[in-house]
């Protein structure tokens, strides 16, 4: 069975990230095709990057990168969801990436992002980084606009046209996470 992390990508205090990881979550699972496990960067506490050696060696000498290289290696795929920030994707979530290389060679990505542009120019910057660490990105994607899908900014309240979009991407990450699976 193939085996996809959603991945919460933001660790401040009072993120609207957890609500959206959830939703992703609980919709997620109704699928008989994957499993899906929420992945909190949070629950990591990884300062940032602190490996003598470059993650492309996979020489960890930290515990806290061999813990998080165990979590990611049991994936074959990922749903990135971020918050955009300044145009971008969160600090810890481009340090959490940088920490390994291995673990998320050969795997696909789907990305799932709120924001006042619904996070797309952070999903931009997230493809490229997936794509330096060898992750093949799916073309379907999921944006809630910080203005129309959250209560006062901050309550979530998805309008339901994005149960289909969700739908969308899992179909396309799934089967490039099975196909990824073969050459690995």
């Amino acid at each position: 069975m193939i085996k996809i992390a959603i991945i919460v990508g933001s660790t401040r205090p009072g993120r609207n990230g957890e609500a959206v990881a959830n939703w992703v979550y609980e919709l997620s699972k109704k699928r008989t095709d994957a499993e899906f496990e929420l992945v909190d960067i949070a629950d990591y506490n990884l300062p940032l990057y602190d490996e003598p050696y470059p993650a492309m060696m996979h020489q960890y000498t930290k515990e806290h990168t061999q813990k998080w290289a165990k979590k990611i290696d049991e994936f074959d795929g990922y749903i990135f969801v971020t918050p955009e920030y300044n145009y971008n994707i969160p600090g810890a979530l481009k340090n959490a990436m940088d920490y390994l290389y291995t673990e998320w060679n050969n795997k696909a990505a789907g990305f799932v992002s709120y924001g006042s542009m619904g996070g797309a120019r952070a999903v931009e910057h997230l493809r490229t980084v997936a794509s330096a660490l060898a992750m093949a990105d799916v073309r379907a994607q999921v944006m809630f606009s910080t203005f129309t899908d959250f209560e006062n900014m901050n309550k979530f309240k998805p309008d339901p046209r994005h149960e289909g979009e969700l739908n969308a991407m899992l179909n396309q990450l799934i089967s490039w996470s099975t196909a990824l699976k073969t050459i690995r």
